[in-house]
């Protein structure tokens, strides 16, 4: 078995012991979907409008909690590369054959696999129970986007892990992270009739790339010269974030 597959396998066997890990993965973003989507569009009672597009809240969301999938399994990764950290394993597996890189390759597919797996769970309900227009012809973009988010996201957590001593320092730092990142954002709402301050904290938001681009590639909103600034945008992001983790990761755990 290869570096990459054996690192796969390991965190594939991990998750795999904690069903509170995937059930939070999985499953929290379907409630998010199912009880805000389905709540909201009923208490609004109609339609918002688009780019020139009549949507129910429910489909407006889909893309939202496809993005918080990508930011959980990320951050719920993260915690176990912190609790390996702390336990000595993460140091007695740099001392193994394996590239650093190759750790984090690993990591990162196991990552994608899982988030690609929650990301078909909620467009086939989405489509089927809910019924969602999903454009099924920009699924590769969509799938593009996921990949790419789901790495930039993983290196950012994993370079706190490792830069972080303190256990309560890194939830505080991860709990503020989700709160932050989510709510400033195009999750849950249009940014078209936000205040400034917030549309510009949005737009510097890598979640708000990777949701815009994931409700272009499902739905159809959005200009296509905007999404390729965002794509562009969430790619360097991922590059940047690649290159600092593998920096702290060089410098041991």
């Amino acid at each position: 078995m290869s570096g990459i597959g054996a690192v796969f396998y390991r965190d594939y066997r991990q998750r795999r012991n904690n069903l509170t890990l995937i059930i939070w993965d999985l499953l929290a973003p379907l409630a998010y979907l199912l009880l805000f989507g389905v709540g909201f569009e009923r208490m609004m009672g109609g339609t918002l409008r688009l780019d020139g597009q009549q949507l129910g809240y429910t489909a407006f969301l889909v893309a939202g909690v496809i993005s918080m999938v990508t930011f959980s399994v990320a951050m719920n990764s993260s915690w176990s590369f912190f609790s390996d950290k702390e336990s000595g394993i993460a140091q007695e597996l740099l001392t193994y054959p394996v590239r650093r890189e190759h750790i984090l390759i690993g990591k990162i597919g196991f990552n994608v696999a899982m988030v690609l797996l929650g990301s078909i769970i909620v467009v086939a309900l989405a489509a089927m129970l809910l019924h969602v227009p999903v454009r099924w012809s920009r699924l590769p973009i969509l799938a593009l986007a996921i990949v790419t988010a789901t790495a930039g996201w993983f290196f950012v957590f994993s370079a706190c892990a490792i830069a972080i001593s303190r256990m309560d320092v890194f939830y505080g730092v991860t709990s503020a992270a989700f709160l932050i990142f989510m709510f400033f954002s195009s999750i849950f709402y249009p940014l078209s009739g936000v205040p400034a301050w917030f549309k510009g904290l949005a737009y510097a938001n890598p979640l708000t790339w990777q949701t815009d681009l994931t409700r272009f590639a499902l739905l159809g909103t959005g200009d296509p010269t905007t999404m390729l600034y965002e794509g562009a945008a969430l790619i360097a992001f991922c590059a940047v974030c690649l290159v600092v983790a593998v920096r702290y990761l060089n410098r041991g755990v």
